[in-house]
């Protein structure tokens, strides 16, 4: 197998008036130059590995986790489940119920060692998107209170927690406005901060990247579904473009779901499929799964990025070094499937 990497010989940051300037030009940005990207089709099996159903639930939106039991949180018809090792599927406790709005995503606050946050673990966090909006907290025992108001204008559609202290362990919100994005910094007590109003177009399962990945190690990393890249953003307000996915791109096509593949030999995947009736990828009402087997078989990586494009499943492996990136179409879905919110790992 021969894979061509991503040139990123620029400097390490650029601001993102340059980068969306470069952009409308039709240059294509990695890190802050005007290399070309580069993009490796080739797959180390012969052939693609596909997600699979794991088990059937209406209305899957968001999954999440996992939590100290192994379990994962699923948000799926208006309220959260708890999602088993073996695929069973009972209530959250408390009586949450998600206030309205089509994608309410949801995140689980991570236990961090030393004290090094003061989110209480396992709380998990719910996107609120009728008035008043913002963000709700559900806590373990399933006590329900609003936690932050989020008052920049446009469609609040993403939402992780920092687990590296780059954004000073916070949790993180998108707020999609037209062309640009705002970003958000929540602290445990709910204060917002503005990091920037200013970045790239992106929404969905947004994720953090791990010391581990090369130049873009800490910064929110945020797919932008209608143009099928991935942009890094940092904590000054910085937008940089990772890569260009290469996958099919547009509304309720591009790539939408994000992951870390933890650097482990033993691990699962799982991302919610939901039924959309009269979309092109009208989805299926289920819960998908894909073992580390068949992944890392197909040439992923510990460490690499996993992104998934909306309709369809369709995967790539990006990893990232000093000076370079990777992407590679690991695994593809059901042609059917309409894939909403973040991946989760266990």
């Amino acid at each position: 197998m021969r894979v061509r990497p991503v040139s990123l010989a620029a400097p390490h940051r650029a601001r993102t008036v340059l980068g969306v300037l470069a952009l409308l030009a039709g240059v294509s940005l990695a890190g802050c130059g005007t290399g070309t990207l580069e993009r490796a089709r080739t797959a180390a099996a012969p052939v693609l590995p596909r997600w699979s159903a794991f088990v059937h639930v209406r209305r899957p939106l968001d999954v999440i986790g996992p939590r100290a039991d192994g379990s994962l949180v699923l948000a799926a018809a208006g309220r959260l489940w708890v999602l088993s090792r073996t695929g069973g599927v009972k209530p959250f406790p408390g009586a949450y119920k998600s206030p309205g709005g089509e994608e309410p995503y949801i995140a689980i606050a991570p236990a961090l060692p030393g004290g090094r946050s003061c989110f209480r673990a396992g709380t998990v966090y719910a996107l609120r998107l009728a008035a008043p909006r913002g963000v709700s907290a559900i806590s373990p025992t399933g006590q329900l209170r609003r936690f932050a108001r989020i008052t920049a204008p446009g469609l609040i559609d993403g939402i992780a927690f920092d687990q590296t202290g780059r954004f000073g362990y916070r949790l993180l919100v998108t707020v999609n406005a037209g062309p640009r994005t705002t970003l958000d910094a929540i602290g445990c007590h709910g204060a917002v901060s503005a990091i920037t109003h200013d970045a790239p177009r992106v929404e969905g399962g947004i994720t953090v990247a791990p010391r581990t990945f090369g130049r873009f190690a800490g910064d929110l990393i945020a797919p932008d579904e209608t143009g099928g890249r991935i942009f890094a953003l940092g904590p000054q307000g910085q937008a940089l473009l990772v890569a260009s996915s290469g996958l099919p791109h547009g509304n309720d096509v591009g790539v939408e779901s994000e992951t870390f593949i933890p650097d482990r030999r033993n691990f699962e995947v799982l991302v919610a499929d939901r039924l959309t009736p009269g979309n092109r990828h009208p989805g299926d009402d289920v819960v998908l799964r894909i073992g580390s087997a068949a992944l890392l078989a197909a040439g992923a990586r510990g460490s690499d990025l996993l992104v998934s494009t909306e309709g369809g499943a369709q995967t790539d492996a990006i990893s990232c070094g000093p000076t370079n990136c990777r992407v590679l179409h690991v695994a593809d879905g059901p042609a059917i499937a309409h894939v909403e919110g973040h991946i989760a790992v266990r």
